[in-house]
């Protein structure tokens, strides 16, 4: 069967692979959802200490005290399972791998999860908390601020998801150069146009405020500079008939 037909092999294999990503999500959130109400309190902290005194959010719809708490849990699974996630996607590519390819995917898989969630920590930490207390102290006089449950949450997975992202910055430099798409030197001469296009990126993925769209791009730029030193250690050896010659 397998000589004869390596394509349904792969197939079934993939199938087997989504199929214990989906088990392994469906147990955490099976966990997660019994904290539901504690998960929304601590993602809406930092909204409420944002709040004037006396103030607080609301759900403006029937259902959404009930399902925005669940909703949340289900994103908070899905990144408690991410590192087996990538467990997954590597034993199903590593097969078709060279070694030389397998020694530089294994680090880069590790680095770009923990980057990720440095980037949602950072936002978090030092985003949130700055960037809706600016929000919550620019409305107009005898304007009461109450954010809704559900689309304060979708602000947040918004914000957390940019900040995420952008944190990956290295990742994508080092990808780049390996490749042979771009090289260190060529990047290094075009540094002005990133950090502009840096702080463009902010201002488009964050709210329409100048902190958080000058956190987002100081770290990014700080991570490209970061992503060339790295990128350096990847260049590829001289093949040994490059040396003789």
């Amino acid at each position: 069967m397998s000589s004869q037909s390596p394509l349904l092999d792969h197939l079934l294999e993939l199938r087997n692979r989504l199929l214990r990503s989906i088990i392994a999500v469906g147990i955490v959130f099976a966990v997660a959802a019994t904290f539901a109400d504690d998960l929304y309190h601590w993602l809406a902290a930092p909204m409420l200490a944002s709040l004037p005194l006396g103030s607080s959010m609301i759900a403006t719809d029937v259902a959404t005290p009930f399902f925005t708490p669940f909703k949340l849990a289900f994103v908070v699974s899905i990144a408690i399972a991410v590192p087996y996630l990538l467990w997954q996607l590597w034993a199903f590519i590593a097969p078709g791998l060279y070694r030389k390819e397998k020694r530089l995917v294994v680090p880069l898989l590790a680095s770009s999860t923990l980057l990720f969630y440095a980037g949602v920590a950072f936002a978090y930490f030092v985003v949130l908390p700055l960037a809706l207390k600016f929000l919550a102290g620019a409305a107009p006089e005898g304007v009461t601020v109450a954010t809704d449950i559900s689309r304060y949450l979708d602000f947040v997975l918004t914000i957390f998801m940019a900040f995420g992202i952008a944190f990956e910055t290295p990742i994508a430099i080092i990808l780049l150069c390996w490749s042979g798409a771009t090289s260190v030197s060529s990047l290094r001469r075009k540094r002005p146009y990133i950090i502009v296009g840096a702080f463009v990126v902010g201002m488009l993925l964050t709210p329409p405020d100048v902190i958080s769209q000058t956190l987002l791009a100081i770290p990014m730029w700080l991570l490209f500079e970061l992503g060339l030193l790295i990128a350096g250690l990847y260049r590829s050896k001289p093949k040994p008939e490059q040396n003789q010659d």
